[in-house]
């Protein structure tokens, strides 16, 4: 096995759950990464050995924590974080970076906060699945994309049954209901204008309230998910068409070109034309 094995997952379609990358290190003694911040979640299994993670809670006090063989760490997206290998038992770890709709509510249910990121199992079988996931995803990363996202849900469900919280949850099945139907609302509607307003309207609740609901489902407001969904469906037109960038933008509800072209920097760092010259000199390059 080489010191590192690395991988990067190109999809952006799935909204629920999306992997961004995955990989193995065996560390050096004393290696060091950070101090630094991601824009997903990023999850570590420690296989072999020890380290130190040093991480940003949620006042940015720094705490520290010992890691070992068995446990892990969550580092939340821009939680500043540093991490070092033991200098007499460096770790061996293999970490996976997801995102998407489902994890924010999911991860509520565990016992992982940015104050005590560290993953502890209460059920082996669960955690050894877990694992199992993790090193085949590693290994597998040229099969077919819904393969492999697949496999992703089978992770993410048994990492979050591994440490479940077990405290009793309070019922939310009209809560669930408004967002279920606004998701709805936004995937059959995202290539005509409309407003926040509209989707409240068309549930019959205030737009305050339907805000509030939103935010605490999915960790983002209403008019953020929409735009992540029209860029997300935009940059696979762009992959997948031949449509001007005007064409693309009117395609997914931005009647202005400009506006269209500065969510896109945001989201990708790079303009849409720059976006799809990177994708022609990938595919000429393969």
């Amino acid at each position: 096995m080489s010191d590192v094995e690395f991988s990067i997952f190109r999809s952006e379609n799935y909204i629920d759950l999306n992997m961004y990358q995955c990989g193995r290190e065996k560390c050096k003694p004393g290696h060091i990464f950070g101090p630094a911040a991601r824009n997903h979640y990023l999850f570590h299994y420690v296989l072999e050995g020890r380290g130190t993670l040093m991480a940003a809670g949620a006042n940015d006090l720094t705490n520290t924590f010992e890691v070992s063989a068995g446990q892990g760490f969550l580092l939340f997206p821009g939680q500043i974080s540093t991490y070092i290998a033991d200098a007499r038992q460096p770790w061996t770890y293999c970490w996976i970076e997801f995102d998407g709709l489902q994890v924010k509510e999911a991860l509520d249910r565990t016992q992982m906060t940015m104050d005590d990121p560290v993953y502890r199992s209460h059920t082996p079988q669960q955690r050894e699945l877990m694992v199992q996931e993790m090193l085949y995803l590693i290994q597998h990363m040229k099969e077919p994309t819904l393969h492999l996202i697949g496999h992703l849900f089978l992770f993410f469900s048994a990492f979050v049954e591994s440490t479940r919280r077990w405290q009793p949850r309070k019922s939310a099945k009209m809560a669930d209901f408004y967002i279920r139907e606004a998701i709805t609302f936004i995937e059959q509607n995202y290539t005509r204008d409309f407003s926040i307003e509209d989707i409240a309207a068309t549930l019959g609740i205030d737009r305050g309230y339907f805000g509030k609901l939103f935010k605490r489902a999915t960790g983002q407001s209403p008019q953020q998910f929409l735009i992540q969904y029209r860029l997300i469906k935009a940059a696979n037109l762009l992959k997948t068409t031949e449509l001007s960038i005007r064409e693309v933008a009117n395609s997914v509800g931005y009647e202005n070109q400009l506006h269209f072209s500065r969510a896109f920097r945001k989201m990708y760092e790079m303009s849409p034309r720059e976006y799809k010259k990177t994708l022609l000199t990938d595919s000429r390059s393969v």
